[in-house]
Formats: C-alpha cells, structure tokens, sequence
C-alpha cells in the first residue's frame, strides 16, 4: 500500500480498536469505510489487525439503557468516569498499595479498572442508592472479585467491597472504618444539593485517618455549566479546602460520547 492508504487504514483501525475494545456504541463507526477498505486489501492483513488488535485486561458492565433509571442517572457510565479512570491508568502510583474510597460509584466503570490496572491494596465502593448498589455488586462479581461483606463500621482489611453511604448522614464511625488513603468520585457535581453534601463530606473525612494525615482526594467532572464548577471551588474555599487542576491527558483510550470538558481536581483537605 502507498503510505497516505497506510496511514488511512491506522486510522481506521484506532478508531475501531477505541470503539470496539472499549465497548462503546458504534453506531457511529464508519462501517462502509472498513467494508470498501477490506474489498480493495489484495491480502488478509487489514483484517487481521482489526482481530490481533492487542488490549489489556477488560472491564465488562452491565448498565441501563435510559440515561435515567428508578429516579438516578447512576446505572448508567458517563464521560467523567472513562476520563478519570483513564487518568488513573496512566498514574498508578497514585493508587498502588493504597487504599481508595470511590464516592458515588455509579456503574463501577472507574474501580473496576483502578482495581485490574493499579493494584490498590482495598478498594471500597460506594453509593447511596440500592439500586445502584445492586448493580455495582453484579458488575463488580462479573469482572471476577470476590465481593466481601458490605463496609458498615470495621472493614476487616478487604479486597474490594461496596458500602452504602450517604453523604449527608454518614455518620463519624462509618466514615472512620474506611481509612483512605485516597479518595475518588467522578461526575458527581450534577446539582447544588450535591455539591453542598460532597463538600461536607470530604470535610467530615478530613479528619477520619488514624495517622491524622488526610487523603489524597480527586474529583473528575464534565463541565456542562461553567457555573457548577464555580460553585463547587467557591464551596471548597469557604470549607478551607484548597485545590489545584491535574493537567489534562489525551483521550486515546476511550470512545467519549460527548464533546464536553472533562477536567480533575486535586483536594488538599
């Protein structure tokens, strides 16, 4: 093949591979493309590629087919979610043998690869809603973990395990049993009233750690309205909370299905 058809095909074959291995819709995959690209190839190697595609080990879900499901949007993934965990598998060490508190879990996209890609030593999912809970615990046993009892009040040192938290009355005790060294959440600044009770909650877990050193605390979020980020810093600031925006990486990974800005913030609590 001349190169310009070469370099045709590679992109062809990314946009597949992005697609296809990473389980997203592909409805908008340029299908009559690959089909006169596969016609025109005098030998097998095109297709080929597209079969010896390399990838690592995969996250299987089950989720929702409506964006909003038994009165939540949690059954389902959302582009926050692939950008953080894509941050996240291009940073181990920010996970490796460490401890990590997942709030509002969602579909288990974002754990479920920390869990198979960095090597965290526990990791403890967490919702507020039973049916997304239910879910979580299916998708967490389809990726094979094993599924410990759910985090009440003393975790006993566990793999990963799901707990039920709210983030308005989770109580001292419970936030005290989960001893994080690092805490995630992703897309979880969809109104005030959340934003109120998540900057609550990172402050009531500020103090929680045994060693008295607070955790490391990321939150990635879709900026839909300039003015849900802004209320979320200005919270954080009347919290004490300091923050600072992680620089952006490339979104090769995933298929995102929406042309928004995704960004992640660190918290110093």
């Amino acid at each position: 093949m001349a190169p310009a058809e070469i370099a045709e095909s590679e992109l062809l074959l990314q946009t597949f591979e992005r697609r296809f291995l990473a389980a997203r819709v592909l409805r908008s995959f340029p299908w009559q493309s690959l089909e006169e690209k596969l016609k025109a190839s005098s030998d097998s190697k095109l297709l080929l590629h597209l079969l010896q595609k390399p990838s690592g080990d995969a996250v299987t879900l089950r989720e929702s087919t409506a964006i909003i499901a038994h009165g939540t949007t949690g059954l389902v993934t959302w582009d926050a979610a692939l950008y953080l965990a894509e941050w996240a598998m291009q940073n181990p060490a920010t996970f490796t043998h460490r401890t990590v508190l997942e709030l509002g879990s969602g579909a288990g996209l974002t754990g479920l690869a920390i869990c198979k890609a960095c090597q965290p030593r526990a990791y403890i999912f967490s919702d507020g809603h039973s049916h997304v809970l239910e879910q979580l615990r299916q998708n967490i046993i389809l990726n094979g973990f094993s599924l410990e009892l759910d985090v009440t009040i003393e975790p006993e040192h566990p793999t990963v395990t799901v707990a039920q938290l709210d983030w308005d009355t989770g109580t001292g005790p419970q936030l005290s049993a989960f001893q994080p060294d690092v805490v995630i959440a992703a897309d979880v600044l969809y109104c005030p009233d959340a934003i109120l009770s998540l900057v609550g909650l990172l402050k009531r877990l500020s103090g929680c750690r045994k060693d008295q050193r607070p955790p490391d605390v990321y939150v990635a979020s879709t900026i839909r309205n300039p003015e849900t980020p802004q209320l979320f810093t200005a919270q954080l600031g009347q919290a004490g909370i300091s923050w600072e925006a992680v620089p952006p990486h490339d979104r090769t990974l995933f298929a995102y299905e929406e042309h928004w800005e995704v960004v992640v913030l660190k918290l110093t609590l």
